[in-house]
């Protein structure tokens, strides 16, 4: 039986977890001698205050969005992948491909075309650990975790024999066409007159993005594709009784998640118009973060990632002009993750109590 309300469940519960975080990350800048309320303004305006801070900001949350579905849909099935991050990787060797392979004329023609190229190859690098789980037994946890490393490994063999132009001492790729190079938030904001900071690397992949999210929906809850993941992810045996194939959904449901990674790369690798090593930044480990807080619901995705977008650009803000070290950003990441993954029924019990108490009265009145 479900105590909680919807609402008090996809709302209620990751606002006190991000709250619990902060107050104790504001409690640590006290412990360092710095003022938390002056930290926090300066995080709101390094990250909201300005076009060039949201332009930052938008862009991490791009990433996020993607590498969030990734691990959602991986969710549903009651999979773990912890493979986004060498899926990305993948997928961004197989943007920079596209981008490479042709001299494209507009960007029109080469986002669709970079796009398939990303997701062929991030799909293709979940597969593996898929067909393994499937067919073989191993565990899906295991074998993407291995798979990261492995993606990393092979990113810098390409990037250092291969891909790197001659004469170059730069491990990356030589810079796409001109014809690769999608539109910035100046570009398009510009044409309705609303003026936006052109040195901030937000682009048109954030709209490709939330397109995403609405057919992650109607994939999940709208096919029977979806019905079917989502049956085999409650229950494998009720699933297998129905004449659902638990190999078809772990593979199908894997190839999905890591095609969805691996579109994370039209925005990290063609925004930088070239392929460098890390362009993935984590952002595939972050997902998992933004799936659990997000309740695997786009919608969810979308406001999760958007706060992980916040910490990054403000967090980046934060240690530039007050002192304060990187790793103090990573720990408020790191709190954030804790009390809404590992620690959710420190905050959902205390609730589900008091919804209980807040019942119980008008049951014995009746």
């Amino acid at each position: 039986m479900n105590i909680l309300p919807k609402w008090a469940d996809a709302i209620l519960i990751p606002l006190l977890s991000i709250l619990i975080s902060f107050v104790i990350s504001g409690l640590v800048i006290l412990y360092l001698g710095l003022n938390p309320f002056e930290a926090l303004r300066l995080m709101v305006t390094g990250a909201l205050g300005s076009s060039y801070g949201w332009g930052y900001t938008l862009f991490y949350t791009t990433n996020f969005i993607f590498t969030g579905l990734c691990a959602a849909i991986a969710f549903h099935a009651r999979l773990f992948n912890i493979g986004g991050e060498g899926q990305a990787t993948l997928g961004g060797l197989g943007v920079a491909l596209v981008c490479l392979a042709v001299p494209w004329p507009h960007w029109t023609l080469a986002l669709p075309a970079a796009m398939i190229g990303g997701a062929l190859f991030g799909a293709a690098w979940a597969f593996i650990p898929a067909w393994l789980q499937a067919k073989r037994g191993s565990h899906i946890v295991i074998t993407t975790i291995m798979f990261n490393y492995i993606a990393a490994a092979l990113m810098v063999y390409l990037l250092v024999e291969i891909l790197k132009p001659e004469g170059s001492m730069d491990p990356a790729s030589r810079r796409f066409g001109p014809g690769a190079e999608l539109p910035l938030f100046s570009d398009i904001f510009g044409l309705v007159g609303i003026p936006f900071s052109s040195s901030a690397p937000a682009n048109i992949s954030f709209f490709v993005a939330l397109i995403a999210c609405l057919l992650f929906w109607l994939l999940v809850w709208r096919t029977r594709l979806g019905y079917e993941i989502r049956a085999y992810g409650h229950s494998e045996t009720a699933a297998d009784y129905a004449g659902i194939s638990p190999v078809r959904m772990i593979i199908i449901a894997m190839i999905v998640s890591g095609a969805l990674a691996g579109c994370m790369a039209i925005n990290s690798v063609m925004a930088t118009e070239r392929l460098v090593l890390n362009s993935v930044e984590g952002a595939g480990f972050i997902g998992l973060a933004v799936a659990l807080m997000g309740r695997s619901h786009p919608v969810g995705v979308i406001l999760a990632a958007l706060l992980f977008g916040f910490l990054y650009q403000g967090g980046g803000e934060l240690a530039l002009w007050a002192n304060i070290p990187r790793e103090l950003i990573i720990l408020i990441q790191g709190l954030v993750i804790l009390f809404t993954g590992a620690l959710d029924n420190m905050v959902r019990m205390p609730l589900e109590r008091i919804f209980l108490m807040i019942r119980r009265p008008g049951r014995q009145g009746a």
